[in-house]
């Protein structure tokens, strides 16, 4: 098997479509809770000073972006291994 004639199948395609969606799931399903625990903190009158609300927005975010990366990094590094 040669490097330049790698192909990782249906299969692995299948695979990394299914995370993609699942991983936009999850980020949207974050985006969605922390909006919720923002709501209910202003609600109990808890101003958020502390930053919270931004370090949850935070890390849905950079779950996102690498979520997002996989299946391009993975398509990079694919021929590489052998």
């Amino acid at each position: 098997m040669t490097v330049a004639s790698f192909d990782p199948g249906a299969d692995a395609d299948f695979l990394l479509g299914l995370l993609a969606w699942c991983g936009t799931a999850a980020g949207v399903a974050g985006v969605i809770i922390v909006g919720t625990l923002m709501a209910l903190q202003l609600r109990h009158g808890v101003p958020g000073e502390q930053a919270e609300h931004l370090r949850g927005l935070f890390f849905v975010l950079l779950a996102s972006v690498i979520v997002s990366t996989a299946g391009p990094v993975v398509a990079f590094l694919g021929p590489l291994t052998l």
